[in-house]
């Protein structure tokens, strides 16, 4: 049996837990240079506003006081989401961190009837610990456990926790739920699928295996088996990323080289320890720069290069020193950047790498690099650029991006505490 414990309006609640003047009230966060809306509270979905909705659409809102708007807070959130895991963690070992707001907990060998109270008390214990509402669903599988969610989510009368544990109970349920609302479905394969006839994750559940075969393959095929209460997605061990990107918009166009050198070097140090997180190493290294397309009366320019590595690496010197060399070839005096971004290929596990004959690095540099780079991961750990190579910008990779709305670092910056009067 699994719980889905999922924060409710994650990015949202995490703002209202140090301000609860924005309990209430319509409040949206933003993404990057805060361009659009990537977080919505339940209020803010009432009055209309989509999701990826351009704040210059919303200002009027903003400023006739309807709205509330937040530019994106990672480090806050990455901090409150840390300390909502380590609490279920505690209480339920044998726990998936799915992703940065949800996590499935494994109840297999908790008796039956200790589940919903187990439960109640997580939601409980989140909100005074962390501020933070939870609503846990719990079933036989994953994907019925997202059903099971939405319900605790969206019907007051099942306190936070809803329990399918029942013939009767998964048929109600499934009968309840659209399509787009199903995991493995979405708003993308729904179209497709309500051609079909099927609206409904009742309706799928009464499609006979070989049609589900013929109109979702083998994936479809999970799903409808999930959706029956039949587990067969395992643990979120998933393949290994064949491809990492770290990309940016910029709040300004970028005309100066070396600026745009400290951003590439951000973007691949970046790469690198991404690929260093998933235990990987990337045999090709890839840079694209954009200017603004959406300004006619500029010049316009898009190159993308890549390079293949003689060696497949990790370490943040031969990642950042390709990146640049992709630079040194891409760059063209005249333009204004307004995006760029690296990109790291061909990924093989790390403890897997072939060397080869030819390689310009020896094995004893490398190993030194590679030493570095774990000790840059140690004490980045907290999120912030102490150790970078010298052609990174000093300080935390955020610079340079429009955050006009940020609150504060409640919770991970001693000069941002919360002050009561």
């Amino acid at each position: 049996m699994y719980a889905l414990a999922d924060c409710n309006n994650f990015f949202v609640s995490c703002e209202r837990a140090f301000q609860p003047q924005l309990e209430g009230r319509p409040v949206v966060v933003l993404s990057n240079n805060d361009g659009c809306v990537v977080a919505r509270s339940n209020e803010a979905k009432a009055i209309d506003i989509a999701m990826g909705t351009p704040f210059f659409k919303l200002k009027n809102l903003v400023d006739a006081g309807r709205l509330e708007v937040r530019s994106s807070n990672y480090t806050l959130y990455g901090d409150l989401s840390h300390r909502v895991m380590n609490i279920l963690r505690e209480a339920v070992p044998d726990m998936e961190v799915y992703s940065i707001d949800e996590a499935f907990l494994n109840l297999d060998g908790y008796p039956e009837d200790q589940w919903m109270p187990l439960c109640r008390g997580l939601v409980k214990q989140v909100k005074q610990w962390v501020g933070l509402p939870i609503s846990i669903g719990i079933a036989p599988s994953k994907t019925l456990g997202k059903v099971a969610n939405h319900f605790a989510k969206h019907y007051g009368g099942y306190r936070g926790v809803c329990a399918v544990d029942t013939p009767e109970k998964r048929d109600k349920a499934l009968k309840l739920t659209p399509i787009d609302d199903v995991w493995g479905v979405g708003w993308r394969g729904a179209p497709k699928l309500e051609a079909l006839g099927v609206h409904t994750a009742w309706d799928l559940v009464c499609k006979p295996e070989n049609w589900v075969l013929k109109h979702m393959s083998i994936t479809g095929v999970r799903t409808w088996k999930e959706l029956q209460g039949i587990s067969c997605i395992e643990e979120n061990d998933e393949e290994r990323r064949q491809t990492i990107c770290t990309s940016r918009s910029f709040a300004d166009l970028i005309t100066d080289k070396d600026e745009l050198a400290l951003r590439i070097s951000d973007f691949a140090g970046m790469c690198a320890a991404k690929l260093r997180k998933d235990g990987s190493a990337a045999g090709e290294v890839a840079i694209f720069l954009q200017t603004n397309r959406f300004r006619s009366d500029l010049p316009q320019y898009y190159p993308f290069l890549r390079m293949r590595l003689e060696t497949a690496v990790n370490n943040t010197t031969e990642i950042v020193g390709a990146a640049l060399a992709l630079l040194d070839t891409a760059w063209k005096d005249g333009y204004g950047y307004k995006r760029a971004g690296v990109i790291v290929a061909e990924t093989v596990p790390a403890d897997e790498v072939q060397g080869s004959l030819f390689d310009s690095v020896s094995q004893e540099e490398r190993d030194r690099e590679n030493r570095i780079s774990a000790i840059m991961d140690k004490v980045n750990s907290n999120g912030r650029t102490l150790l970078r190579v010298a052609t990174q910008r000093p300080g935390h990779y955020a610079d340079g991006i429009r955050r006009e709305h940020c609150s504060p670092l409640y919770s991970t910056d001693w000069s941002q505490l919360l002050v009561v009067k």
